[in-house]
């Protein structure tokens, strides 16, 4: 969870391109990011993959008004409706968007290609139906705040017991790191997000920056198996917390027109 999901980025910019806030050029270049490419196949109407400006429109003629994501794991399904089919596929991409306004999803499929020393890396979505029912376990913005709250705590007391809190060039790396990304301005979730959405995002990339140290550290107490599986079993609930918060705050502009439509 320390970089930001290829899902979350297409989400978020792709509501702000749906919303007219910004323009299809600008859209595309930050869901591409590093990435050398992105293409979409299977989407109807389309014989072979196209690119995301072709695709983005051809998703809002076939009556895509927004894009959920959906960031699941082994048994928790976060943000899945299904099928089988499609949870099974974004299960083991551990991400995907859903679509709002017409039952398709898209799931990323990550290649690295080009010869030692110059590899760079290309996404295919794969465009596949979905069921139109209400995600699973996706918390309001509030309900994901006060929860992290209580998660950061948590992630805190635990690696402070199990002496892994941040020590070491690697912690302080990661922290460095995570630090460059929040300069780096707020465009994480793009034009139209409210301001409750990018807190919730930057709290839940901290508590899982807190997650991933805990886990990655060689240092501290936490040396045998038996503390190993302690550590994970503490951590466990805490990175879910985290992810169901990522998936609230990218989603929080569907679901507040959704709530307005009721």
């Amino acid at each position: 969870m320390l970089s930001e999901p290829r899902s979350g980025r297409l989400a978020a910019w792709g509501n702000a391109l749906l919303a007219g806030l910004v323009s299809p050029d600008d859209a595309v270049l930050a869901i591409v990011g590093e990435d050398a490419v992105h293409r979409v196949e299977g989407l109807p109407g389309e014989s072979a993959p196209v690119g995301l400006t072709l695709a983005l429109g051809r998703l809002r003629t076939l009556g895509v008004t927004g894009l959920r994501v959906a960031l699941p794991t082994s048994g928790h399904p976060l943000g899945l409706s299904g099928p089988p089919e499609f949870n099974a596929r974004a299960l083991e991409a551990e991400e995907a968007v859903i679509c709002y306004g017409a039952a398709l999803g898209l799931v990323p499929e990550v290649y690295e290609a080009g010869p030692a020393g110059d590899v760079h890396v290309e996404v295919v979505w794969h465009c596949l139906p979905v069921r139109e029912a209400p995600p699973a376990d996706v918390p309001s913005l509030g309900e994901a705040e006060r929860e992290l709250a209580e998660a950061l705590r948590d992630a805190t007391e635990v690696l402070s017991r199990m002496d892994v809190a941040g020590s070491g060039p690697v912690a302080e790396a990661a922290v460095d790191a995570y630090r460059a990304r929040a300069e780096r301005g707020r465009e994480v979730l793009a034009p139209g997000y409210p301001p409750r959405a990018v807190r919730v995002l930057e709290l839940a990339q901290r508590v899982g920056l807190l997650v991933s140290l805990a886990y990655e550290s060689g240092h501290g107490g936490a040396v045998s198996a038996s503390e190993m599986a302690v550590r994970a079993g503490a951590l466990r609930p805490v990175e879910r917390t985290a992810r169901r918060a990522q998936v609230a705050a990218y989603n929080s502009v569907v679901e507040e027109r959704e709530k307005g439509a009721r």
